[in-house]
């Protein structure tokens, strides 16, 4: 199973930027933070002009984090960009402006947990570790375990069955990002493609003829057309497109359901994605 889904990688794997050689760990942990619950395709452009302005975690820790918030643009959680903000600012303070690569130092970096650390553990430093995201425990549940479906998640569970099927240490970067791909890209939720799958033949699934999900299923997010989130959303570009403090009777205009509006506006307070000013006005941090 290892050596054919590597040796499947090798040659089907997408040609991504935080795949390239010489992509920097600060870069791994940008692109980690933007690939959360974001297409590829949303995330390439955001990320190159992010790491064009802020190349190291230095240039970022010395720009106000509301520039990050406002430079995350469409990315959607904007939560992300002040997180990656106080990433940057630990960094510098506490390991000399590098990232690092032991694993619990990651995950004392605010807002990585323990996907993220892991990926920039073993994608940016080779180290040997096993990193678990949907797209793998998908592929385990099916090739391994016979399930259709991988089942709400268990970080200790979920670890210990990946870190079962790690190669050498010199092959596991290598497994872990085609686990990664092959579910991304071929064992698909909705439609797997097993006639692409180089471990079709051992599949536990297929061979016991598909069959359905039985026991917990994972949750399912919520639509994002009509929710809270995107009355946020809304919020957020009023502000980011102004660049200047917006009155509370401009940002009226920009959802139509008052008391949705009201949640929202007062979530961002919360969060500090935003901050209230004189004569009831609203501003991204400074």
């Amino acid at each position: 199973m290892q050596q054919e889904i590597i040796d499947w990688f090798e040659t089907e794997g997408r040609d991504l930027p935080w795949r390239q050689p010489d992509f920097t760990p600060w870069g791994s942990l940008v692109s980690e933070f933007m690939l959360q619950q974001t297409p590829v395709a949303r995330v390439i452009p955001k990320l190159d002009e992010f790491l064009t302005r802020w190349p190291t975690p230095a240039a970022l820790a010395a720009s106000p984090s509301g520039d990050a918030v406002r430079a995350w643009a469409n990315l959607g959680y904007p939560r992300r960009a002040l997180w990656l903000h106080a990433c940057a600012v630990t960094i510098v303070e506490k390991f000399d402006g590098q990232v690092p690569s032991d694993v619990d130092d990651l995950l004392s970096l605010p807002g990585v947990g323990p996907y993220t650390a892991r990926a920039i553990a073993v994608f940016a430093y080779g180290k040997h570790e096993p990193v678990v995201d949907t797209n793998i425990r998908r592929v385990i549940a099916r090739h391994n375990q016979g399930n259709a479906d991988q089942g709400p998640p268990s970080t200790t569970r979920d670890l210990e069955a990946m870190a079962a099927l790690l190669p050498t240490p010199e092959l596991s970067p290598a497994f872990n990002a085609g686990m990664m791909e092959l579910g991304a890209l071929v064992c698909t939720a909705r439609n797997p493609q097993c006639e692409l799958c180089p471990i079709a033949r051992t599949c536990a699934w297929k061979n016991a003829s598909y069959p359905e999900h039985v026991g917990p299923k994972k949750t399912v997010q919520k639509k994002y057309e009509g929710s809270d989130r995107q009355a946020r959303g809304a919020v957020m570009k009023v502000l980011r497109d102004a660049h200047r403090t917006v009155a509370s009777t401009e940002l009226e205009g920009c959802w139509p359901d008052k008391a949705q509006l009201g949640r929202a506006i007062t979530g961002l307070l919360k969060d500090g994605l935003i901050e209230l000013v004189a004569d009831d006005s609203y501003q991204i941090p400074a």
